[in-house]
């Protein structure tokens, strides 16, 4: 999946939860924890193996359940200690959410769960680019950006642009949390501290 992909999928899924089981919508903190923990395990596998070569594929460490399960646990944890316990059960939801996204978005290509993909070292991913970060990623986005614009996209394009249009709407529902609190921040220097 494509990062914003993955943060796409955070968001929705820690926005339901939250509308869930807590009847509101996330906060700008909570929404910052569920961009940086949806990204975190492609900011570490990706580089790793893609650049530095560390890891045969781009899915190792970081995508493994058994690193992420206790890393969300820990991170949940130390949040709760420091008085901000749904930020970070947004980090969880939103980190481990990521996972079985990377398993599912095979099959709509190839047909194939990728369950190797989450379960390093016990099972490895095959080998994968190593000629650099970005050529890495150029070799996969070039063929995605040909697709755009091309204007023929493909059933999975279309839900992916679906997605897109449905957590655009969804994070206005909720308040547009981020550009809020920045507006809001912002106000409150500019008027002396006085609310809106």
């Amino acid at each position: 999946m494509w990062p914003w992909e993955h943060v796409i999928v955070g968001y929705v899924a820690y926005s339901l939860f939250r509308h869930l089981f807590f009847r509101q919508s996330p906060t700008g903190r909570e929404t910052l924890a569920v961009v940086f923990a949806s990204l975190l395990p492609d900011l570490i596998d990706k580089p790793l193996a893609w650049q530095f070569g560390v890891f045969e594929g781009g899915y190792a460490l970081a995508h493994s359940v058994f690193f992420a399960v206790p890393v969300s646990i820990l991170v949940g944890v130390l949040a709760r200690r420091y008085g901000a316990g749904r930020a970070g059960l947004a980090f969880a939801v939103s980190y481990l959410i990521h996972l079985p996204s990377d398993v599912i978005s095979p099959y709509f290509h190839y047909g194939d769960l990728a369950w190797e993909r989450i379960l390093w070292p016990v099972r490895r991913s095959k080998g994968e680019y190593s000629q650099g970060l970005i050529d890495g990623f150029l070799e996969f986005f070039i063929p995605y950006a040909y697709e755009l614009a091309a204007g023929e996209p493909s059933g999975y394009l279309l839900f992916q642009l679906g997605l897109m249009g449905c957590a655009f709407l969804l994070w206005i529902y909720d308040g547009m949390p981020v550009l809020r609190e920045a507006v809001l921040g912002t106000h409150r220097r500019m008027t002396g501290g006085g609310g809106l």
